[in-house]
C-alpha cells in the first residue's frame, strides 16, 4: 500500500509491537473438527447449546440491559454461567440442552439472548491465555479506511456488499498497518465522531467537528472516507471482522474471523466488550 509522505511520517512514529512469546495460532483452543472453541467453567468444557441452555435455565437474559461484560476482572456474563452451572449441575445441563435447541429465538427473544451470550463467551475465550472480543464499529471502520479497498475510485455501497471477503481481507490488511492498540486508539475517536447521533446508512451529511486527538486527524483525513467506512460496518453486519485479543501477558493482537453469531451476523458494538 502507497502512503502519502506526510501518512509515512506518521506511521514511523509509531512503534511495532513486541511478538508474542507464542504465536497466536497456537494459543486457539478451537479443535479443527469444532467451529467455536468449548467455555471452561469449573473443570467442564461447555458448548455453545450447553452454555446458552444453562444460562437460559437460570434467568441470565435478565442480564440484556445493560449488556453484561466479559472483562476478566468485571465478568458479569461469566459469573452468571458459573452460578448456572453450580444450580444445575452436570446431569441439570445435559437434561436441558435437547428441549433448549429446539426452542425457537424468534417466539422467545430470551432464548436468542442466551445464544447470543454463549457466542461471546466463546469468543472471550478464542485462545488461552488470552481474552478476545469482537473488533467494535469504529476499529472495523478504521482497518477499512486504512486499506486499500475502494481507495483509488468511487465507492459502491452495492458492490462492497456483495463482496463480503474482499471487506474482510480489507480489515484485515489496514488492522495490520498499525499497532492493534493504534487500531483501538482511533476507533475510540471515530466513534466520538460518529456514534451519536446515528446516521442513515451509507450517507453523506456535511462534515462536522473531527476526532479530538491530533493522531485521528492526521491518519485520516478524509472525511467522506471515514463517514463511509463508519456506516458501513454500522449497518453491514454480515461484513466478517477479526477479534481483538488482549495477550494475559500484555499487549494486543489481530485474531482469527470467527463464524457469524447465532443470528447470522457479525455483531459489531459501539464500545469495546471485553
Amino acid at each position: 500500500m502507497a502512503h502519502s509522505g506526510p501518512l509515512d511520517a506518521l506511521y514511523a512514529r509509531v512503534a511495532a509491537p513486541a511478538a508474542p512469546a507464542v504465536p497466536l495460532v497456537r494459543r486457539e483452543r478451537r479443535r479443527a473438527t469444532e467451529e467455536f472453541p468449548t467455555i471452561p467453567i469449573l473443570g467442564l468444557e461447555l458448548s455453545l447449546g450447553e452454555t446458552a441452555a444453562a444460562l437460559f435455565e437460570t434467568g441470565a437474559d435478565e442480564l440484556a440491559l445493560p449488556g453484561p461484560d466479559t472483562d476478566t476482572h468485571t465478568d458479569t456474563l461469566y459469573d452468571a454461567l458459573n452460578g448456572a452451572v453450580r444450580v444445575l449441575g452436570v446431569a441439570g445441563i445435559a437434561e436441558v440442552v435437547g428441549p433448549f435447541a429446539t426452542l425457537d429465538a424468534t417466539e422467545f427473544p430470551e432464548v436468542g439472548v442466551c445464544r447470543q451470550f454463549a457466542y461471546r463467551l466463546a469468543l472471550s475465550f478464542w485462545y488461552g491465555d488470552a481474552r478476545s472480543r469482537p473488533m467494535t464499529v469504529g476499529e472495523a471502520a478504521v482497518a477499512l479506511y486504512l486499506s486499500d479497498a475502494y481507495r483509488h475510485h468511487h465507492i459502491d455501497a452495492c458492490t462492497v456488499r456483495r463482496a463480503p471477503l474482499l471487506v474482510s481481507r480489507a480489515l484485515r490488511q489496514g488492522a495490520a498497518l498499525v499497532p492493534v492498540e493504534t487500531v483501538m486508539r482511533l476507533g475510540e475517536a471515530m466513534g466520538r465522531e460518529f456514534a451519536a447521533p446515528a446516521s442513515s446508512a451509507l450517507t453523506c451529511v456535511t462534515p462536522g467537528v473531527t476526532g479530538r486527538d491530533w493522531l485521528y486527524r492526521q491518519a485520516l483525513p478524509d472525511w467522506h472516507r471515514r463517514r463511509f467506512c463508519f456506516d458501513l460496518m454500522r449497518a453491514d453486519t454480515r461484513q466478517p471482522s477479526p477479534l481483538v485479543v488482549r495477550l494475559d501477558g500484555g499487549g494486543y493482537a489481530v485474531g482469527a474471523t470467527p463464524p457469524a453469531g447465532p443470528d447470522g451476523t457479525w455483531r459489531r458494538a459501539l464500545r469495546a466488550e471485553w
